[in-house]
């Protein structure tokens, strides 16, 4: 009941017992105090000089209070990360929270979000975009979003970077994800997302630090802000986006602050993470609003890492349980698992096994795949593994609940590709319900070639006239889906889009397609290849588009796989033979 009248009351843009400073009434020359930790656990003081409003700042009717910091250890470091969300009063009244900043200015200035914007109700903004989506526009063949250049940041007024603390991560992991952490507003420090010692019991107050934690277990993946204000068991932060995530149930836990880190792009503070105190249940532009009490639901994730020569190693933790985060949080913990052995130079192959197992009755998502060569083997197959469930997430079917998400990853270090470098015909001219034997040459791992020899027996009914024959890897067997899908066609639900996504090829079997140039239909993800003239005339109607019917200009007659490869296979062939009168 508490917190359905917690939630009236944000929706009603008002909270009882509040004193907060209007912002029509700050003007440039007044003075304010702020609070935040500079060591420790300890809320100290820090004097605010106002210099101005900045009206319409980030939309309409959206106002930042323009101010220089003054006091403590800000002289040397500037506006630290971590800042964020560090309450600023006037006249004993909050005013707003330290939200922004300047890269690379020489003296502390910063931006207050005015806190009537903070609490009050705005809707929350589209998603920010998890890596793993990003990989999407590269398979249907889209060039990715233009980076924004690191000029650009530094000559405006820009929210002060999150500082996230991963631990037991490997080095590599910072290096690779660096800039993916950057463009969500993110500042990676290694080796500091460790427990430190916080009095249990103590509420949150404002200026107090607080952790948001992202994967908690053997790996640790926790972001640091300060507490704005605290009403009831409802606690705001920040000011400013974390991660745009919307409605989102993410672990709110305490933090206290080890060290201050000077630097001349962004100072910050180094801090750790207590116990938990709650979840953070929203994360809007304004900055985050959570909940004292219980901790969410989240995710549980187990990694086995089986290496040649090498002891295994099991990791296990916990994920957010989020559409656009889980699967950009697997494919970190992945990277970091593979890249503990991964060689930096020379081949690599990684064998992945695992799977999603879904609640309410839903088949398991298989995350079953090989990748090979002699660099950046570790970030495909993280990204690969990941991107099918952050594609089955992204299609917001009802009932996705995750119950768990296992994985087993085999390492070793060798070149395991098998590349197909010629195909030949027993006949090019065959009657119906003959056989033709269709011989593939492949190069193997070693370097030697074999034969493979497939044995195909023509349809008794099928007509005259030319039949392609076409013999590829995954990413040919697969292309034909994947464009399907980006142009649109649409998948009846869950099960149905778990189902497509079992059904890809996987790297390691080369696959024959039969087929002739004749129009078919795709009907959601089933492929229609002969459908009826009346029901081709009843899917053809705009209505029938829209139930998610769409044309193809092929029609399969056979689809098979080829097994007996002892790599990832490699390459296209295709060759035709025709069908004569019977």
């Amino acid at each position: 009941m508490h917190r359905l009248l917690t939630l009236l009351l944000l929706l009603a843009g008002v909270l009882p017992g509040q004193d907060f400073f209007p912002i029509e009434q700050v003007q440039a020359g007044q003075r304010g105090v702020g609070r935040t930790v500079f060591s420790g656990t300890e809320v100290e003081e820090f004097d605010v000089e106002i210099l101005g409003v900045l009206k319409n700042f980030s939309g309409p009717k959206t106002s930042v209070i323009f101010a220089r910091l003054e006091g403590g250890p800000l002289v040397d470091t500037g506006v630290l990360a971590g800042m964020s969300g560090s309450p600023v009063y006037i006249d004993g009244r909050l005013a707003g929270a330290v939200a922004f900043m300047y890269p690379f200015s020489t003296e502390p200035l910063a931006g207050i979000r005015p806190i009537g914007e903070m609490v009050r109700d705005v809707p929350s903004e589209s998603q920010a975009g998890a890596t793993p989506l990003e990989a999407w526009r590269e398979i249907a063949g889209l060039p990715r979003r233009r980076p924004e250049e690191p000029g650009e940041r530094s000559r405006r007024f820009q929210p002060i970077a999150t500082p996230v603390a991963l631990g037991g991560f490997s080095e590599r992991t910072l290096d690779v994800f660096r800039d993916e952490f950057r463009r969500l507003g993110l500042q990676p420090i290694q080796g500091a997302g460790g427990a430190v010692e916080v009095e249990a019991g103590q509420p949150p107050v404002p200026g107090s630090m607080i952790s948001v934690g992202l994967i908690r277990g053997d790996m640790d993946f926790s972001a640091s802000g300060t507490v704005t204000h605290v009403q009831g068991d409802t606690v705001f932060a920040l000011g400013h986006r974390f991660l745009s995530a919307g409605t989102t149930e993410m672990p709110m836990m305490q933090a206290a602050v080890m060290a201050l880190v000077p630097n001349l792009n962004s100072s910050f503070k180094l801090s750790g993470t207590g116990p938990l105190i709650g979840k953070v249940t929203l994360d809007r532009e304004a900055g985050i609003a959570g909940q004292l009490g219980p901790g969410p639901s989240m995710v549980p994730c187990t990694i086995r890492l089986r290496q040649s020569g090498g002891q295994p190693a099991d990791y296990s933790m916990e994920l957010v349980r989020d559409a656009q985060l889980t699967p950009f949080l697997l494919q970190i913990a992945l990277f970091s698992s593979i890249s503990v052995s991964e060689r930096s130079l020379g081949p690599l192959t990684v064998r992945v096994r695992g799977g999603v197992e879904f609640k309410h009755g839903l088949p398991r998502l298989v995350l079953d795949d090989i990748y090979t060569g002699s660099g950046g083997v570790g970030q495909v197959a993280a990204l690969s593994t990941a991107v099918p469930l952050a594609y089955l997430l992204e299609t917001g079917h009802a009932g996705l609940e995750i119950d768990s998400i296992d994985v087993e990853i085999e390492a070793e270090p060798a070149d395991r590709y098998t590349d197909l470098v010629r195909g030949w015909l027993s006949h090019e001219e065959v009657r119906p319900g003959e056989t033709v034997e269709i011989r593939i040459a492949a190069k193997q791992p070693d370097g030697s070639e074999r034969t493979h020899s497939v044995p195909y027996d023509v349809p008794a009914s099928l007509s005259a006239g030319p039949v392609r024959v076409t013999i590829g890897d995954a990413f040919t067997a697969n292309l034909q889906r994947w464009r399907g899908l980006f142009a649109g066609r649409k998948v009846r639900d869950a099960a149905s889009t778990i189902r497509f996504l079992n059904s890809l090829r996987g790297s390691d079997q080369a696959y024959l397609r039969v087929w002739r140039r004749k129009r078919s239909l795709w009907l959601h993800s089933d492929h229609l290849n002969s459908p009826p003239a009346s029901l081709r005339a009843v899917l053809s109607t705009t209505s029938g588009r829209a139930a998610g019917a769409l044309d193809a200009l092929s029609t399969t007659i056979e689809d098979r796989k080829i097994e007996g490869f002892g790599g990832v296979v490699r390459g296209r062939l295709s060759l035709q033979f025709v069908v004569t009168g019977s």
